[in-house]
């Protein structure tokens, strides 16, 4: 198979699974084992960023309030727990890399967390049948968001969004608001990252991207992000008037073929 369309495939699939809770990072790992290529982390990595740069501009209102009325009290307090769930995520994110905790790419545990994080929609959409939810973000949900951020960073498999959004729904907040603050925080996590790998690359190429195809990383960057953008706005729609069952479904039926394609 060309590279290129290599390539396409995992732009595309990249762009599709960034954001939506059905992990980006086991999707990747499982469709680079069924092409037989093997991505660096930094490939991965960089173009995750592309897919999260393009969904800003779904979020005019909030970054217009950030940068020109973040000192409303309301918007400050908002922006101030995305900053605390963020430097927490960071803080412990920066002292497991400095330590070489590396992602586990074996297909196992990605279709155990896909299982399990499936199994947690579906038993949270049951729990909350008849709840009227809130949208207040509460110092306990920003906490919580670092947390599952955590999880998902050191768990192919379980989904970042998906994590995050499981535990702001157990604590009481509305899908679209639950979504909306899971984004907002992985935006800032995912290109922190990124920014780390990237200078860790320049200062140190040949142990970190000795064959990097430069070209293809930035062909496939941008496919991710387009694909992220369209996916992303519709996601933000179907959060307003859908549950999260359809992606419990999905995860647990992905994670049943897994266990059958490696068996």
């Amino acid at each position: 198979m060309h590279d290129w369309l290599v390539n396409l495939i995992l732009g595309i699939v990249e762009g599709i699974t960034e954001f939506i809770p059905v992990s980006s990072t086991g999707h990747l790992l499982v469709a680079e084992r069924v092409l037989h290529v093997e991505k660096s982390d930094l490939y991965n990595i960089v173009i995750q960023c592309g897919a999260v740069i393009a969904v800003l501009p779904l979020f005019p209102q909030r970054i217009y309030k950030f940068i020109f009325e973040w000192r409303e009290k309301e918007t400050f307090d908002y922006l101030l727990k995305i900053l605390v769930a963020f430097g927490i995520t960071g803080a412990v994110g920066f002292v497991l890399d400095k330590k070489g905790f590396k992602l586990p790419e074996d297909p196992h545990p990605i279709a155990i967390a896909l299982l399990v994080g499936g199994l947690a929609f579906l038993a949270v959409e049951f729990f909350l049948r008849g709840k009227k939810p809130g949208t207040q973000i509460t110092w306990a949900i920003a906490i919580a968001v670092a947390i599952g951020q955590l999880i998902a960073g050191t768990c192919p498999g379980t989904s970042r969004s998906g994590a995050t959004i499981v535990f702001c729904l157990l604590l009481g907040l509305s899908r679209p608001a639950a979504t909306e603050f899971s984004f907002l925080v992985g935006i800032p996590t995912m290109l922190a990252a990124g920014g780390w790998k990237i200078f860790k690359a320049v200062h140190h190429p040949d142990a970190l991207a000795p064959k990097e195809d430069w070209g293809m990383v930035l062909f496939t960057t941008v496919v991710a992000a387009a694909v992220s953008f369209m996916v992303v706005k519709w996601f933000l729609r179907y959060v307003q008037t859908h549950t999260f069952n359809a992606f419990g479904l999905y995860r647990i039926a992905l994670a049943i073929g897994i266990f059958l394609l490696i068996k």
